[in-house]
């Protein structure tokens, strides 16, 4: 009789609950039956016009074959400038590495700066891909509780009650799912913290571009230590072209080299020659960050009406995080209830935070002006 082979432990990781939205939604757009999505992170906008452009003359002029593990050099050195010209922060090219999207960049990030058994720390919420990934290399994810006394953002008096010593922190400014940020003295106090104890920071910046008041603060203008990351999916408008990149500490480079030549090889070669031309749209780009204002305006405004009146701070990406505890107890199935009812999709907290996202819903603005305005004109209708 023949034995069942070994199964990997590390693979039981939960699922990703916002694909199992999607899949949902998708089930009951296949029945003919309509969808509103607010559950998804992703611009409803393509690639800017400039992209497309370059990608056609790449399509008829080039083989498209491998490229360096660390990116071709006319993007790594728009994305230095892009450090100098956006943040006034001068940034060499050997330390830009371009990735396989920001989940790239995570996984090489992650590998090189951490070792099976290390604690790494991140505010709870957060993004439910840091605590699968780390947990996924042997990496001990720890959450620190937060809540609307700290703007859902790790503070070093979290980290000062921790009983056991850390060797990476997690910070993410604007924070999906809640879109608060950090404040230039707040990640300086934390990275001096980290850069004081000998602790890695990680600097998740792909929302940066989407704020609606203060601009975003990069962590490569307060640590030359940080691992940061970003990306061309949100602001950029480029979620399909899986292209990200890293802001690599000088002592990682080598490491997050190797590990990108045996892991991905390189980032597609069509998106990285396209997206040079993604830094002079920032035009168009901006149109698309002024819609997402407005839909944020209107549903801070609209909500309420329908119940959800305990909402966090929005400054930037474009997510409403919703306390629904006076509606519910169990956000899965709520959400279920409001895709089956009004044909809304939206996520439950559980993804972003597994012992209190019971409580919590996470609504995405990224759609159109028109989906954003009919789905809130639902909810109240729906609440009532």
């Amino acid at each position: 009789m023949s034995k069942a082979p070994k199964v990997s432990k590390r693979g039981a990781i939960p699922p990703f609950f916002v694909m199992e939205v999607m899949r949902a939604a998708a089930e009951r757009e296949a029945a003919g039956l309509e969808v509103l999505h607010m559950e998804v992170g992703q611009p409803s906008t393509g690639a800017p016009k400039g992209v497309l452009e370059a990608a056609h003359r790449m399509l008829d002029a080039d083989v498209l074959g491998y490229t360096g593990a660390l990116g071709i050099p006319a993007l790594r050195s728009a994305i230095a400038g892009w450090y100098r010209d956006r943040y006034r922060v001068e940034v060499p090219e050997r330390r830009v590495v371009v990735t396989t999207g920001s989940s790239g960049a995570f996984q090489l990030g992650f590998l090189a700066a951490f070792d099976p058994g290390d604690r790494v720390a991140m505010a709870s919420p957060s993004y439910p891909a840091y605590r699968h990934t780390l947990t996924a290399i042997g990496v001990e994810p720890v959450e620190l509780p937060t809540g609307p006394e700290h703007r859902f953002q790790p503070t070093i008096e979290l980290l000062e009650q921790l009983d056991t010593p850390i060797q990476g922190l997690i910070v993410a400014s604007p924070a999906n799912p809640t879109g608060t940020m950090l404040s230039r003295e707040e990640l300086t106090a934390l990275a001096d913290w980290c850069d004081a104890r000998g602790v890695r920071l990680v600097s998740d910046e792909i929302y940066h571009g989407l704020t609606y008041g203060p601009e975003a603060v990069t962590a490569a203008e307060v640590s030359e230590s940080a691992l940061v990351v970003n990306s061309f999916s949100k602001y950029f408008s480029m979620t399909g072209w899986r292209l990200g990149w890293m802001i690599v500490p000088d002592d990682l480079i080598r490491s997050v080299e190797c590990l990108a030549q045996n892991l991905f090889i390189s980032a597609p070669s069509l998106s990285q020659a396209a997206a040079v031309a993604a830094f002079a749209c920032t035009e168009e780009l901006d149109g698309h960050v002024a819609r997402y204002a407005r839909n944020r305006e209107l549903l801070l405004r609209e909500l309420p009406k329908a119940g959800f009146d305990k909402l966090a701070p929005a400054d930037g990406a474009f997510y409403i995080y919703a306390d629904v505890t006076e509606m519910t107890d169990d956000a899965e199935a709520f959400c279920k209830r409001i895709l089956a009812e009004t044909g809304i999709a939206c996520t439950p907290g559980v993804d972003f935070d597994p012992a209190r996202g019971h409580r919590f819903v996470r609504f995405s603005f990224a759609g159109s002006e028109a989906t954003i305005a009919e789905a809130a004109r639902r909810l109240i209708a729906w609440k009532r």
